[in-house]
């Protein structure tokens, strides 16, 4: 039970920008594997791990969970690839939320730092506007993000859809 308690971080910092009925549904873990060490504030779940909540999918081959002095959560999710899919909010003067999904061979989500980093191959698709590169950096608290290419060069490559104008 304990388990399921550290992964609703996971849950929570990806659902920053998600639909808010989300976050009063409950989480489900499907795994082949979990392993739960409370005296190191550690959980694993391994081998085809699907993570639902609400409107939210996390598919990975390994999650690992991690929990600090203050009650902050680390953690990572490892794939091939890693992908998350999730319903947003409306923004105005929209009326219906659309899709944010993404993908890359490791995840990490820092519940401190409202931060989610995508390592190697990453890509994210937020209703229609599309990034990808080898590293993408996402700031929740700040509605920021950041696209890099690998260690070998390349490029990055961004779709991004026109928006009405502010009023």
């Amino acid at each position: 039970m304990k388990a399921l308690l550290i992964l609703g971080f996971l849950v929570h910092a990806a659902s920053a920008l998600a639909e808010q009925a989300d976050s009063s549904k409950p989480t489900q873990i499907e795994a082949n594997k979990m392993q739960a060490d409370d005296v190191r504030r550690l959980t694993i779940f391994e081998g085809d791990v699907v993570v639902t909540r609400g409107t939210l999918k996390i598919q990975a081959d390994k999650i690992v969970v991690h929990q600090d002095a203050e009650g902050y959560q680390h953690s990572t999710a490892t794939g091939k690839p890693v992908r998350f899919r999730q319903k947003l909010d409306p923004k105005p003067p929209a009326t219906e939320g659309g899709w944010m999904e993404g993908e890359a061979q490791r995840i990490e989500l820092d519940d401190k730092s409202g931060k989610i980093e995508l390592f190697e191959a990453a890509r994210v698709n937020r209703a229609g506007d599309k990034v990808a590169g080898d590293y993408i950096l996402v700031d929740q608290r700040a509605d920021f993000f950041s696209v890099t290419p690998g260690k070998g060069g390349g490029r990055v490559s961004a779709t991004l859809q026109p928006k009405p104008p502010a009023k």
